[in-house]
């Protein structure tokens, strides 16, 4: 199920931040009550390898966002305790010591299953013991949204577990969103700052692909 268009969960989940402050976030809140894009990424589990990599890159690139009115929020299915430990670790040990955005402890998972990102398949039902059982890790996979400021989801995207992101990708799609929505053209394929978008038309598209045949 996409929620590309749709708004996003209405759901508050634990949250810690580099403090050790525990403490309650709704995404869709977060966006409409501050008037600001949100950027939340899932991340399968903290103590891990590709995963320590993308927080300190959504970390070093926080300015970025900041520039573009972005709230970043990072996310897994780990206990607040466990962010909070790993928070505390340094980078020579695998830690992300120095990240500041907040980082949802989905650990019941409410969100996480609402949005259909766990690594779970073949859930079967023993009639006989009454036990569910499922293959996979129950985490979540490496999952993004891009919220606007009423709340609506314009991007989503997944990579499975060895892929990690590109953050600057998805400052380009702030970039890109942000120009429809000030500009109301369209961005064509590889639209960058500064270069030339289009009119949602033909014309609009005849006179782009006529200046930019290649």
């Amino acid at each position: 199920m996409t929620f590309v268009g749709k708004k996003f969960p209405n759901l508050s989940v634990n949250a810690m931040n580099e403090m050790g402050d525990t403490f309650k976030i709704n995404v869709l809140e977060e966006a409409q009550k501050n008037n600001k894009k949100v950027i939340l990424f899932w991340y399968p589990k903290d103590f891990t390898f590709v995963c320590p990599t993308e927080l300190l890159a959504f970390q070093s690139a926080l300015g970025e966002f900041d520039k573009r009115n972005t709230i970043v929020i990072g996310a897994s299915c780990d206990t607040a305790e466990v962010h909070f430990a790993w928070l505390n670790t340094s980078k020579d040990n695998g830690g992300i010591e120095g990240v500041t955005y907040p980082i949802l402890a989905d650990s019941n998972r409410n969100l996480a299953s609402t949005l259909g990102i766990l690594d779970i398949t073949n859930e079967q039902y023993n009639d006989e013991t009454g036990v569910v059982t499922v293959e996979g890790d129950n985490v979540t996979y490496r999952a993004t949204y891009l919220i606007d400021e009423e709340g609506t989801v314009f991007h989503e995207g997944i990579n499975h577990m060895p892929l990690g992101r590109n953050v600057n990708e998805y400052l380009r799609l702030i970039d890109a969103y942000t120009h429809v929505q000030e500009k109301g053209e369209v961005c064509p394929a590889n639209w960058e700052e500064g270069k030339d978008a289009m009119t949602a038309d033909r014309k609009g598209v005849a006179s782009y692909l006529a200046n930019h045949a290649n």
